[in-house]
C-alpha cells in the first residue's frame, strides 16, 4: 500500500513538496487553511497564487481541516511560515499516533522565545519525540523544485533512521537529500541566512556590484558560523548545502523574496511596502530581530545582523 504524506501548508513550497511526493507515487494530503485556496487548487490543478505553472497531481488532496490531512498518515511535512509553526503543531498534534515521522521544512527562529524549531517541537511535542523530527533544508526554491529542476537538500535528525526515512520519502533523479545530524547547524544555516539576504538586496537595489555582495555574503556566513559554534553547531555544516548553498542561492536568485524585499528597500521604499511588492512571508525579518538579540545575549559579533536591525 502506498505511503500516505500530511502536508501542512499550501504556500510554494508546501505545494512544490507535495507535487514532488505525489510524483513519486504517494498519496498526499495538503491542509491550507483558506477554502477559497483550496477549492481553487483542487478545481484548477494548480496553486495559481502561490506557485503559478505547476500542475499539481490527482494524487494530492487538499484539505481545510487539518485533522483530516494529518489522521492516519506515515508522515507530515510542515512547511508553515516559521512564526506559525508551533501553532499548527499544537493544533495538528492532538490528531497524531505519536509514531508518524515529522519533517520541518520551516526556515527561521521563533522571535519571542529565541528557539530553534525543533527547540519549539521539543517543547510542543516532548523531548522523547525529537527522534521523530527531521528538519529539511538547504539551497531549493519552490519554482524550481515545482519545475523538476535538479536540487540537493539536507535532512538532518539526532536520529539517523529518522533521517534516512525522510531521504527515502523525498530522494528522486531531480531531489537529492544529503543527511546529517547536526539539527543546530541545518536550522541555523537556513534561517540566518535570510539576514545576509536581504542585506545583499539592499546593495542591489542601491546599484552596487558583485564585489559588495561576495563580501557580504562571505562576512555573513563568517558571523553566521560564530553564532553557530556559540550555540552548538558543528562548523563544517555552514560550508555544505545548509550552510553556503542556501546563502548562494537566497542571496543570488531572484525567487528568493528576501532578495527582493533588500532590492525594494535598497530602491527607497519603506520596509512595509518591500513587504506588499514581496507578497508572500519574508522570513529574514523576524529573522534579523531574533539573531540579533541572540548575538546580545551570547556576546557573539554580528555587525551585518546589527546594520540590517538598524535598517
Amino acid at each position: 500500500m502506498s505511503k500516505i504524506i500530511g502536508v501542512a501548508g499550501a504556500g510554494s513550497w508546501a505545494t512544490a513538496l507535495s507535487v514532488l511526493l505525489a510524483r513519486k507515487g504517494y498519496t498526499v494530503w495538503m491542509w491550507s487553511k483558506l477554502a477559497a485556496l483550496a477549492d481553487e487548487i483542487t478545481v484548477k490543478r494548480e496553486n495559481i497564487r502561490y506557485l503559478p505553472g505547476v500542475i499539481v497531481p490527482p494524487a494530492v488532496e487538499v484539505r481545510v481541516r487539518i485533522e483530516e490531512a494529518v489522521h492516519g498518515v506515515d508522515a507530515v511535512v510542515f512547511a508553515v511560515p516559521s512564526h506559525a509553526f508551533r501553532e499548527v503543531l499544537q493544533s495538528a498534534l492532538p490528531h497524531l499516533s505519536g509514531t508518524e515521522l515529522i519533517i520541518n521544512a520551516a526556515k527561521g527562529i521563533e522571535e519571542d522565545s529565541l528557539r530553534r524549531l525543533s527547540q519549539a517541537f521539543a517543547e510542543v511535542a516532548g523531548p522523547q519525540a525529537l527522534e521523530r523530527y527531521v528538519v529539511l533544508s538547504g539551497p531549493s526554491h519552490a519554482e524550481e523544485v515545482g519545475r523538476q529542476v535538479p536540487t540537493a537538500v539536507v535532512a538532518a535528525s539526532s536520529s539517523i533512521k529518522s533521517a534516512e526515512y525522510a531521504q527515502g520519502l523525498f530522494m528522486c533523479d531531480n531531489f537529492r537529500v544529503y543527511t546529517n545530524p547536526d539539527v543546530a547547524g541545518v536550522e541555523l544555516g537556513g534561517a540566518l541566512k535570510n539576514v545576509v539576504a536581504l542585506g545583499t538586496g539592499i546593495a542591489d537595489g542601491l546599484g552596487f556590484g558583485d564585489n559588495t555582495k561576495a563580501a557580504l555574503m562571505t562576512r555573513g556566513l563568517a558571523e553566521i558560523t560564530r553564532l553557530g559554534i556559540t550555540l552548538g553547531a558543528n562548523p563544517l555544516t555552514f560550508a555544505g548545502l545548509a550552510g553556503l548553498g542556501d546563502l548562494i542561492v537566497t542571496c543570488t536568485s531572484m525567487h528568493s523574496r528576501n532578495r527582493r524585499a533588500g532590492m525594494a528597500i535598497g530602491r527607497g521604499k519603506s520596509l512595509e511596502e518591500a513587504l506588499a511588492e514581496v507578497g508572500m512571508v519574508v522570513e529574514g525579518v523576524r529573522t534579523t530581530r531574533a539573531a540579533r538579540r541572540l548575538s546580545e545575549l551570547y556576546g557573539v559579533n554580528m555587525p551585518i545582523t546589527e546594520q540590517m536591525h538598524e535598517v
